[in-house]
């Protein structure tokens, strides 16, 4: 049995067809924006930070106060996280071109110390990290991270306010526009 379709159909069909993909669309990009768009830094959050102490993945302690009085670049990532992993080389050879010029970068992991120190002993970078373990994702929150979400990358001017976040995968472009802060 032949089944004979009306040539208005077609069209019709065409026509809710596209304007579902359209909606969808929308609704996909509207979720993305959702997941990372930053929040409000928290008040009291920036003065907080300064006052931390973390463990590096060796045990020494890292003093954020240390950093006090330049820019720091400040990355919230984690060993099983891909976009994390791959920003690495990156950020570190941002941190690399522009620790002369008074940068700082600091990794914050997200992550349990067993992980992090197998992964540095095969991927070494140049500037220090901290374990901030699970707590990272409260403190990536109070700076602005509403997902709480990895990668996330806050940069803090030398007079300790938050300038600029991004949740997820910097760019070269991110880093050479942060570049011309201080």
């Amino acid at each position: 049995m032949n089944t004979v379709v009306s040539s208005s159909v077609v069209p019709q069909r065409r026509k809710l067809m596209a304007t579902v993909a359209a909606a969808a669309g929308l609704a996909g990009a509207g979720a993305a924006w959702w997941n990372y768009r930053s929040g409000p830094v928290l008040a009291d959050a920036e003065e907080a930070l300064w006052r931390l102490r973390f463990d590096t993945p060796t045990g020494s302690p890292l003093e954020m106060q240390a950093f006090r009085g330049r820019p720091v670049l400040l990355n919230f990532w984690a060993t099983w996280c891909p976009p994390c992993v791959e920003e690495l080389p990156l950020i570190d050879r941002f941190f690399k071109e522009h620790a002369a010029n008074g940068w700082q970068v600091l990794g914050l992991a997200v992550d349990q110390v067993p992980a992090v120190r197998g992964f540095l002993q095969k991927t070494a970078v140049s500037f220090p990290v901290g374990m901030a373990g699970l707590g990272g994702t409260e403190l990536g929150r109070s700076l602005g991270n509403l997902s709480g979400g990895l990668p996330f990358t806050a940069v803090l001017g030398a007079n300790g306010a938050v300038l600029h976040r991004k949740m997820g995968r910097l760019s070269a472009a991110d880093l050479d526009v942060w570049a011309a802060l201080k």
